[in-house]
């Protein structure tokens, strides 16, 4: 398993509209930036733009001038070989590469344009996998050729980003294609040699990865968890109370200073018995302000993890949809235009540009209290594991609104869009600000202690612009609170009724989509570019399915499907082999690292 999937497959390229010939102008004037490229051989003295999608290579070519080509490899041309391990593990673990059958026209034809170019530039994309690319396709043209092949880099499919990578060509970075390599290498060890255990226990055809693995790994383990889980009963206490005609809950807090531990319907029916003949006064009162910031723009992990949430599209969805507006959309005279920045990143750095781009907008479209005095930065959460070689995935241009485009985007493509671009303009305006309130109800010289909280927005702030999803199992935030009334020490207020509610303890819930990339980024295992291909797999292979989470009941909005274990827990032995192979390779990763109902992957067996 590679660290991406390929942006675009063979059969999905739809063959070019052969164009009609183009007048030759009269001047020799140097190339524009407003003509297009051809994908005739170019003229002596041309240069060659090697890219990996054609809808990539067409939004470029845009922006280059006569005299340049554009061609597409459509992914990797050469890979380890299909049916043999392909790595000489007594050379120094040398990997064979062999030129993939299906990109075998391919490679010849980018081999016959470079030859009557005067330049090659190598702009596949800005990753590991697009170095590697890269660096195939120098090594099939024989080298640098004294200077001629060169590697640039598209973070952003812009007229500027475009101009100003031309401007500023490098050579291709052999760390990264190390990288590469050393993990496409690792994926082939692990997959050739734990496979073959699960043919012999489960079933031939199954496979094993270095990450795949370890993804049923954690799923297996927490459907063992549930299954081993033993409700507990217990009971809570609450008084639903009034004052001035508007209602609001206390919950019992404290049962003789601490806190209460019921577990029989009879001890609770007696702590209402007692608690309906005392009176409600406000002990205390306390009132604060919380403030709630800004989230940071989208990294790919995070992307993966919202669009599951708000929009119910699993990961493998999401990226096909950001791959789509990375490369650019058709948008009528425009032509084909990149919405977004590259949406691999580990990175919540923004370049100074877009900064004042939304502060801009944010400034004109809104009062100057949603516009901080300096603009907002962020951290990474992960310290030195996050390789900040890109921005984070923010729209290209802040003044393309969602709404203003709309009739170019499928379906899919304008809801990512949206979500995208409300997270990073929303990213550059003000905390939301609430005011929590905690009442305190001391009854019975102190035996018992009710407490109502609420909040109330005193300033929407961000949230005019966007607005985060949650998990059911997720903890209450200040805008889920409801309002309380206002409220004084020494207030007397009406007792509607004591309301016993009886309650189990619940298993941990099984793993979502979201909350499975969240927990494989937490541990550092894999790269959040393969994560869509992991989850992708897991469930195709039927390793994993989609099934009711036991800890709730019924459905709610936003809640997705959740994760369980099957054929590769079927039988004790399996399981055991599979764990010494999981083992291995979770010891691997770090030694070697630079939809509305509520359904989660589950077990089968």
């Amino acid at each position: 398993m590679t660290d991406k999937e390929e942006a675009v497959k063979p059969e999905d390229v739809k063959p070019k509209k052969k164009r009609a010939p183009r007048k030759k102008r009269a001047d020799a004037s140097p190339p524009t930036a407003d003509s297009e490229a051809t994908d005739a051989a170019p003229a002596k003295g041309g240069a060659l733009v090697i890219v990996e999608s054609p809808t990539k290579a067409k939004t470029i070519g845009k922006y280059l001038g006569r005299g340049y080509t554009v061609k597409a490899t459509i992914g990797h041309l050469r890979d380890l070989p299909r049916r043999e391990l392909g790595v000489d593990v007594e050379n120094n673990f040398t990997p064979k590469y062999v030129t993939i059958k299906e990109k075998a026209k391919t490679l010849a034809e980018i081999k016959k344009a470079a030859k009557s170019a005067d330049r090659v530039l190598l702009a596949t994309d800005p990753d590991r996998e697009g170095e590697a690319i890269a660096w195939h396709v120098a090594s099939q043209l024989n080298g640098d050729g004294n200077g001629r092949i060169q590697r640039v880099l598209f973070h952003e499919i812009t007229k500027d980003a475009v101009a100003q990578a031309l401007a500023n060509p490098m050579d291709i970075d052999q760390r990264k294609v190390d990288a590469q390599q050393a993990r496409r290498v690792l994926d082939r060890l692990v997959g050739y040699k734990a496979s073959p255990v699960l043919w012999k226990s489960i079933k031939t055809g199954l496979s094993a990865g270095r990450v795949q693995t370890v993804a049923l790994r954690l799923i297996i383990e927490r459907e063992e968890e549930i299954r081993k889980f033993v409700p507990q009963e217990y009971w809570t206490i609450a008084a639903d109370l009034e004052k001035d005609g508007q209602p609001f809950q206390a919950r019992l807090q404290k049962l003789d200073g601490h806190k209460p531990e019921i577990k029989t319907e009879q001890a609770a029916r007696d702590i209402v018995a007692e608690v309906e003949k005392l009176p409600f006064v406000v002990s205390s009162v306390s009132t604060g302000e919380r403030r709630r910031k800004a989230p940071a723009p989208f990294t790919t992990s995070t992307i993966q993890q919202e669009a599951a949430k708000q929009l119910g599209f699993s990961a493998g969805r999401t990226m096909r949809a950001a791959q789509k507006l990375y490369e650019g959309v058709e948008m009528g005279d425009q032509g084909s235009v990149g919405l977004i920045t590259y949406m691999r990143t580990d990175s919540v750095r923004v370049s100074d540009a877009a900064i004042k781009q939304a502060r801009d907008y944010i400034n004109a479209q809104f009062d100057k209290r949603y516009l901080p005095d300096q603009p907002n930065v962020f951290k990474g959460g992960r310290g030195s594991k996050v390789q900040d070689a890109h921005e984070a995935i923010r729209p290209t241009e802040v003044g393309l609104r969602p709404d203003d485009i709309k009739k170019y985007l499928e379906r899919d493509l304008f809801k990512l869009y949206q979500l995208i671009w409300r997270r990073f303009v929303a990213s550059q305006m003000n905390p939301a600000v609430y005011e929590a309130t905690k009442v305190d109800f001391e009854l019975a010289d102190g035996r018992f202690l009710f407490r109502a909280t609420g909040s109330r927005v005193v300033f929407d702030g961000y949230h005019a612009v966007y607005s985060e999803a949650y998990e059911p199992e997720d903890a209450k935030t200040l805008g889920s609170l409801e309002p309380i009334p206002a409220l004084t020490e020494g207030d007397r207020v009406a007792l509607k009724q004591v309301v016993p509610s009886q309650h189990f303890t619940e298993p941990p819930p099984r793993y979502s989509e979201a909350s499975l990339v969240k927990e494989l980024e937490r541990l550092g295992i894999g790269r959040p570019s393969t994560y869509a291909a992991i989850i992708s797999t897991l469930r195709t292979r039927w390793y994993a399915t989609a099934k009711a989470n036991p800890s709730t009941s019924g459905g709610s909005p936003g809640s997705r499907p959740r994760c369980s274990s099957s054929a590769m827990a079927r039988t004790a032995s399996a399981r055991a082999e599979a764990s010494r192979w999981i083992s291995r390779s979770v010891t691997s990763r770090h030694t070697t690292s630079s939809s509305s109902s509520d359904r989660r992957l589950a077990t089968t067996s």
